[in-house]
């Protein structure tokens, strides 16, 4: 019963600590939901009112909706791999858009299939040539810290792994935005075009439910132990009762109807 107690002291307190952590994982995804939702809604401004050269940009601006004029630079684009579309792993098309002012914001055009063969290009449909209004989803760039993908070395001509937006700038011959827009919509408009990349779903998950069961896994828990607890305390008490009637001694045998007491004479 020790060795039984002992485990109960570890293991209900292990099943509310994880309850708990299930619970703010469910709160975290909540509000980066929120965040989602609001910002998506809010009024779209210039890219110039949330974003700066050199500097990322911040958690609470992401998913804003982000306008930009320019011209694309095809010399300087990239392909992202392992990107999923609606017929599979593809690539994301990133395309810098030279603003008005100089300055460059990284655009992610949409998703385009893999082609035929490892030793080939994709089929990138180009974009609109001239003068360029683009309209946006504004995102924070990507890092191995934050996408758990980390680039590596040997991959295609212009192919990356992550939009590591400080690296990308860094072979580029003019300022970058910091972070990077997932293109929603451009004047004039490309047909053919990259397949737009969709807003992921603000679905939470399970972990509101894992955090429930994960106490109620405790309370079972400790509704086992009292119910063992108590027959253990009950067959113990019953035990001790037997003990106690045997010590008085059997009872002397009833003697037979009609024989005489051993040592009497006839009468």
């Amino acid at each position: 019963m020790l060795a039984f107690h002992a485990l109960v002291l570890v293991v209900v307190p292990s099943f509310v600590w994880l309850g708990f952590w299930q619970y703010g994982r469910w709160e975290d995804k909540a509000a980066a939901a929120a965040l989602q939702e609001a910002n998506i809604e809010a009024d779209p401004v210039p890219i110039g009112e949330l974003a700066s050269v050199g500097t990322d940009v911040p958690r609470a601006d992401r998913w804003r909706t982000v306008t930009a004029t320019g011209r694309y630079d095809t010399a300087h684009e990239l392909l992202v791999r392992n990107r999923g579309g609606s017929a599979g792993v593809g690539f994301h098309v990133l395309t810098p858009l030279v603003t008005d002012d100089g300055a460059a914001v990284l655009v992610n055009r949409g998703w385009v299939g893999l082609p035929p063969t490892a030793r080939e290009q994709p089929d990138v449909p180009p974009p609109p040539e001239g003068r360029i209004t683009v309209t946006g989803r504004l995102q924070y760039s990507e890092t191995p810290e934050n996408t758990g993908i980390r680039d590596r070395d040997g991959l295609p001509e212009r192919q990356i792994m992550i939009i590591e937006v400080a690296d990308i700038a860094a072979g580029l011959p003019y300022p970058v935005y910091g972070g990077f827009v997932e293109l929603a919509g451009q004047d004039p408009a490309a047909d053919p075009a990259p397949e737009p990349v969709p807003v992921p779903d603000t679905n939470m998950g399970m972990n509101l439910s894992y955090a429930v069961q994960w106490w109620v896994f405790a309370v079972i828990a400790v509704g086992g132990w009292f119910f063992l607890v108590r027959r253990e305390v009950r067959d113990a008490a019953a035990e001790a009762g037997g003990g106690s009637a045997g010590e008085a001694g059997p009872p002397a045998p009833a003697e037979s109807a009609g024989r005489p007491a051993p040592g009497a004479g006839p009468a």
